[in-house]
């Protein structure tokens, strides 16, 4: 394991009990906050573990939750770990980015190399996405990823349909959730078991849980391997409204009335507790219980 202090910071903030089972997690930064939010909350990889542990905390049975995180962006000073850095983990997740997951960087491509290898490696192993780190997981197992055709952004306060997989992820009857969202870019066709060649038996379902009217495939699930989430289920109002903002001010978002109705939408509640407390549940069940 690396000994960059900047780089790999261990939390353990919430002691559970004795009894609960304790989910080991690495986070993949592959992206840095506003510095506002870092001031305030800290780094990417610090937030998810806040929300998780929280999300932890709120289920029943309640669940430890210990994180490590790397930021793996090379080009700026980062670093894709080794195989043998995850012996202790459970899993990772990847975080959001303002880069492209159809990109050719080099630190993408070495980050795709290892998660492949973890793949392979590893068949007690977790994979989780978000955003970026959602189509980045659908490119390795032969998704395609582009941006959306409008051409547009999907901003703020969104409202997702709920397939069935969805309802019984969530243990909900509802046949929808809200989360905030921040991208363009979007998974455009799914990945199979076909698509993802040597990495998944033949007739393995890859389901997606969710849809809204921008971007039809919200998540990916596969039973005991992989949860894929293309909203923010960590960001709150703050957030939301200064990562719009680093993206105006980029030109990366030119319609600014959209922005702005976006940014209003931030204050409203969302469900990304109950999401987490699904993601959480990839590591200790996978049962029909709602």
């Amino acid at each position: 394991m690396p000994t960059n202090e900047q780089t790999y910071n261990m939390d353990q903030t919430y002691k559970p009990t004795p009894e609960a089972p304790i989910i080991r997690l690495m986070v993949l930064e592959t992206d840095k906050p506003h510095p506002d939010t870092y001031s305030e909350r800290g780094s990417f990889g610090r937030i998810i573990h806040e929300h998780f542990a929280a999300a932890g905390r709120a289920h029943h049975p309640p669940l430890g939750v210990e994180t490590d995180q790397v930021y793996v962006v090379s080009e700026q000073g980062g670093q894709v770990p080794k195989v043998e850095d995850f012996e202790s983990f459970d899993g990772l997740l990847i975080t959001g980015s303002v880069y492209d997951a159809h990109g050719e960087n080099e630190w993408i491509l070495q980050l795709l190399e290892l998660l492949r290898a973890l793949w392979i490696k590893r068949p007690d192993f977790r994979f989780l996405g978000v955003c970026f780190g959602h189509q980045l997981l659908a490119r390795l197992l032969g998704g395609e990823v582009g941006s959306a055709p409008s051409q547009d952004w999907e901003l703020g306060h969104c409202r997702i349909t709920l397939t069935s997989t969805g309802q019984r992820l969530f243990r909900t009857h509802d046949d929808f959730v809200h989360l905030h969202q921040m991208h363009q870019d979007q998974v455009v066709k799914a990945p199979t078991a076909e698509a993802a060649g040597d990495l998944i038996p033949s007739g393995t379902e890859i389901s997606v849980w969710g849809r809204s009217d921008h971007t039809p495939i919200q998540g990916l699930y596969i039973p005991n391997r992989l949860f894929t989430t293309q909203a923010h289920l960590a960001f709150d109002e703050d957030m939301v409204k200064r990562q719009i903002r680093i993206r105006v001010e980029s030109g990366s978002i030119q319609d600014l009335e959209h922005a702005d109705r976006a940014a209003e939408t931030a204050d409203l509640e969302h469900d990304g507790v109950e999401v987490a407390k699904a993601i959480l549940r990839l590591f200790v069940t996978d049962e029909d219980d709602f």
